[in-house]
């Protein structure tokens, strides 16, 4: 290649398609015969970026050739992580090393108190000041990758803005400086440095040295577009070398000068400050205007690289790209363009309604396209819950395509497991952690499993209703009545070291939780990839996390795991579809499709909300010279700008996501409004959204008619409640589905406790305090405590049962003339062969023989009018039963029929409790006179027997539908289905 003067910087088109523009430029240039490339040195800013070009010469090579050195220099994200680079060349013998990333987490997070202290302020514990000490990891990355000095934070122009803003922002940059001086001072003694400033030494030394002595063999930097000072330097340099080259993409060479001039300062070396509050961060050439101006060069020294006929884009497809992401003045022009300019040929928008329908569409599209030989599609989204939505519909036609920007490994069957252990312990085997991890996937796999998840699915069904006491030995009982109590010996074994609450060291914790892990799940544990990624993060922290004498409290491990998980992306291994990709925006860099699916185009997602530093102050980063979060949105743009010069692209989002309707992305505004009503309606594929909802489109299901099951004369005659007689009344499907299928609803785990815990608590209070006169306060301490009553019950309910049980009290000792004579007793009773039984909670007798049936609520009672029309029947037929000595030792005329709520009253003393009947009294508009009561409740209840049990009437559903009820079966008997269409509408 022949030389010329001058920094030697090319720039490939979007539409020419980065990595293949690239080899094809490679190959006429570089290659020597018998040797190919083989001395040549190509500096990439990416593994998955080498990869891509590898496939680029394999494609390109025709019969093959030795491909050149390809080195890993960095990323466009400077979040990424960064390896040691360059020592290859020769540069790690006369620099520090690097200080371990996770050893720095764990001595941050053990300065903060003190550096807080000194500074009057309290420190955070336990996760929190781990999260902390993360924050302040990544601000010192962020300022040594721009090669700024922290003690720059109180220079003068820094000053001053810190002087306009509020006191949080001053305290919190404080706090963010003692910290980094502490570790600055660890590094000296240790004779480290951080790992970019390392980066940034040996890409100066590599400049320095490559300026002295230049490589006999050529070197091009190819893809890095990292605005990083020291990289910038070290780019120059490589420009300047004989043969060297910098190779950009995308950088817009035909951009009117006054557009380029209104970006911005962008770190111009003559700009004070290098960065101002007017420069246009988020257009997509912003970044690439700031390396140009720390590596010295004018945009009119850029050359393109590429030379005619190389790419598959359509040429005019980049003006229009061009046009796209004008900056706002510039965007003006947009009323003036020709068609020509604005016309982005090969692009179709698709809009669905919500993820679901999206990722349908995106995967028939990808099916369309795999279709035709050789033809090569890639998905790109930031949002990975869509990603993982469009891989599982793909499965559908026998396509596998992994993401490639893989799950954070808390998502992960491995991840998952390890986390519910930390759950575990620090709910102290809360019944939902507890059962999620003896059923994870990966506990006992193999052939014990059935035995194993046999006895954790009998516990399961035992725990189901409010929560247990904590810890281990209270569920020793419940694994004893549900017969697994062998079982559950070994699992309390396996789990009992985590349940200590005591603060320990962080390593000591991870050490119990791999033992228990292991106990569980054996080698299952760090077998697969998500293992194996997990292995490594384990042996990480316990080695610096003990190194540090980091302690944590077990309550708040599962926050700081999940933090620490969360951070470590676990990508699948190969084996998917050879011509389809999901990836990820980094993944997608210098990515070749023939079909590029650019989905989620919503904001939020494409671009992503800049997350702003808790640290450092946007404007504190602007005034030392370092992008601020806005800077993140113009990579999004460039992104999006290199993937529309693919041969056909397709812009997806959907109207909705999972919070409720979405905001369309400022970027697909862009195009919708550079392509004018007309031309967006022609790239709008309503074709591809038509056949991804006709793809699940089956014929139209039969109405559904309201369920009337008839079933034999013997299924009919059951037992009956005193309590399922007012549902078999208001809802006979419900008492058929009860009472004759005998189906039992489950309650959940941990479940909130229910009106109906509710009253069985109160009930068992007031039956011991009956049966044993001991005093009311004392009874229902013992008894909420035997319950365990959730933490909700502890904090609102309990004080207003205990007013209300002192309320039954004291209306119990004004009333001698009455005395309780039965407590919560069963009683039955024979009515034309069929068995009425219930439980009274109390009956009184009067002086004169005759007795009180009381029917103790915790809420409100039925009403007078719901007990007129055979709804609320228990106390006419517990009078019933009374009267025909249905109950042992207790017979006579009942002659007072009362609810005692235990609801809030303001006529009573202690603010809850009072007496109600639903006898028709003088002042009463609804009830049933006293005289009529029991004649009443004996003709609802032959209608009863009459119409269901001994007759053939239909067990209707929601036969009186205005009747208070329970919700319990209306998903079996398909409710919605048909309420509201009886009539055929």
């Amino acid at each position: 290649m022949a030389d010329r003067p001058g920094p030697q910087v090319y720039s490939i088109a979007a539409h020419r398609g980065f990595a293949d523009a690239l080899v094809a430029g490679l190959l006429p240039r570089y290659s020597q015969p018998d040797v190919g490339l083989a001395r040549l040195t190509l500096l990439l800013p990416s593994s998955r970026a080498a990869r891509t070009v590898t496939e680029a010469f394999i494609r390109l090579s025709g019969n093959g050739l030795l491909m050149p050195r390809m080195a890993v220099v960095g990323d466009l994200d400077l979040d990424e992580t960064l390896g040691a680079l360059l020592d290859p060349l020769g540069a790690g013998a006369a620099i520090a090393p690097a200080a371990d990333p996770m050893r720095r987490l764990f001595r941050l997070a053990q300065a903060i108190p003190d550096a807080m202290s000194a500074l009057g302020r309290e420190a955070p514990s336990g996760a929190a000041r781990l999260r902390m000490a993360g924050q302040i990891a990544t601000a010192i990355d962020r300022l040594l990758v721009e090669d700024i000095d922290p003690a720059a934070l109180w220079q003068e122009r820094v000053a001053q803005v810190l002087a306009e803003m509020s006191g949080h922002w001053v305290e919190n940059t404080k706090v963010f400086y003692a910290v980094q001086q502490m570790w600055a001072a660890e590094l000296r003694a240790r004779g480290e440095v951080d790992a970019a400033t390392r980066r940034n030494r040996l890409f100066a030394h590599a400049a320095e040295r490559w300026r002295s002595d230049p490589p006999k063999t050529p070197i091009v930097a190819a893809g890095v577009t990292s605005a990083a000072p020291a990289l910038a330097g070290l780019l120059r340099v490589v420009s300047e070398l004989p043969g060297g080259a910098v190779i950009l993409p995308d950088l817009d060479l035909s951009m009117d000068p006054a557009v380029w001039d209104e970006l911005g300062h962008a770190g111009a070396p003559e700009a004070d400050p290098p960065l101002a509050r007017g420069d246009a961060v988020t257009h997509p050439q912003y970044h690439l205007k700031l390396l140009l101006n720390r590596m010295g060069v004018n945009r009119s020294e850029i050359q393109p690289w590429h030379r005619a006929g190389l790419g598959k884009g359509p040429p005019e497809r980049s003006h229009a790209i061009s046009n796209l992401f004008l900056p706002p003045e510039a965007s003006k022009g947009w009323v003036d363009l020709p068609a020509d300019k604005r016309r982005l040929a090969g692009v179709r928008l698709l809009e669905t309604a919500n993820p679901e329908e999206e990722a349908q569409a995106i995967a028939l599209l990808v099916r369309q396209a795999v279709a035709e030989p050789e033809r090569r599609v890639a998905v790109v989204t930031p949002d990975r819950g869509l990603a993982r939505r469009v891989v599982h519909h793909l499965r559908r036609w026998n396509i596998e395509a992994d993401d490639s920007a893989g799950r954070p490994l808390s998502q992960t069957a491995a991840g998952r497991l390890f986390l519910l252990l930390a759950e575990v312990g620090a709910e102290q085997a809360a019944p939902v952690p507890l059962m999620a991890l003896l059923e994870h996937p990966l506990v006992r796999l193999g052939d014990e499993r059935g035995a194993w998840l046999d006895r954790a699915r009998v516990l399961e069904l035992q725990l189901r209703g409010p929560r247990p006491a904590p810890g281990l030995e209270p569920l020793r009982e419940t694994a004893t009545e549900a017969a697994v109590a062998d079982w559950w010996s070994e699992v309390e074994t396996i789990l009992a070291p985590l349940m200590d609450e005591s603060e320990a060291r962080l390593a000591d914790l991870l050490d119990r939780m791999v033992a228990a892990g292991e106990a569980l799940a054996g080698e299952n544990l760090w077998a697969r990839e998500d293992g194996r990624a997990l292995s490594a993060l384990v042996e990480d922290l316990r080695l610096h996390a003990g190194e540090a004498g980091f302690v944590l409290a077990p309550g708040q491990l599962p926050a700081a795991l999940r933090d620490l998980l969360e951070a470590v992306a676990v990508r699948p291994p190969y084996g998917g579809h050879p011509r389809v990709a999901i990836y990820g925006l980094l993944e997608a860099r210098m990515t070749r499709a023939d079909l590029v699916i650019c989905a989620g185009l919503n904001e939020g997602t494409w671009p992503a909300t800049p997350a702003l530093d808790p640290l450092l102050a946007p404007a504190v980063l602007r005034a030392l010279g370092v992008p601020g979060p806005d800077f993140r949105i113009g990579l999004s743009a460039h992104d999006l700008a290199a993937l529309l010069g693919a041969p056909e692209v397709v812009l997806s989002r959907s109207a909705r996501d999972v919070q409720g309707p979405a905001i369309p992305s400022r970027f697909l505004l862009r195009v919708r409004a550079l392509l004018g009503r007309k031309m967006s309606d022609e790239a709008a594929d309503m074709t591809t959204l038509a056949l991804a909802r006709a793809l699940d489109d089956a014929k139209p299901a039969p109405r559904y008619s309201r369920p009337q099951p008839m079933p034999r004369e013997d299924q009919r005659r059951v037992r009956i409640s005193v309590t399922a007689l007012d549902r078999l009344r208001s809802d006979p499907y419900q008492f058929y589905a009860s009472a004759i299928l005998r189906l039992k609803p489950l309650d959940a785990l941990d479940a909130e406790p229910t009106p109906a815990w509710r009253g069985t608590a109160a009930h068992e209070v007031l039956e011991t305090w009956h049966k044993t006169g001991r005093p009311m306060a004392e009874v229902a301490e013992e008894v909420l405590e035997q319950m365990n009553h959730h933490p909700l019950m502890r904090a609102l309910w309990r004080p207003r049962l205990m007013k209300a049980l002192e309320w039954v009290e004291t209306m119990i000792a004004a009333h001698p003339e009455r005395k309780p004579v039965l407590f919560e007793e069963w009683g039955a009773m024979l009515v034309r062969g069929i068995e009425i039984f219930g439980k009274a909670d109390r009956i009184d007798r009067f002086a004169d023989g005759t007795l009180a049936i009381v029917d103790y609520k915790t809420g409100q009672p039925p009403s007078g009018r719901q007990v007129e029309n055979g709804y609320a029947l228990q106390l006419g037929t517990t009078g019933l039963m009374a009267e025909r000595g249905g109950f042992k030792d207790v017979a006579g005329p009942p002659t007072a029929f009362e609810y005692w709520s235990l609801a809030k009253s303001p006529k009573s003393e202690t603010g809850f409790g009072y007496v109600a009947t639903p006898i028709l009294t003088g002042n009463k508009r609804s009830g049933i006179p006293l005289d009529d009561f029991l004649p009443e409740a004996k003709r609802f209840l032959d209608e009863a027997l009459d119409r269901w049990i001994l007759g053939q009437e239909p067990f209707t559903a929601r036969l009186n539908p205005d009747a208070p009820g329970y919700d319990t079966y209306d998903q079996l008997m398909r409710l919605d289905e048909w309420l509201g269409r009886e009539d055929g509408e």
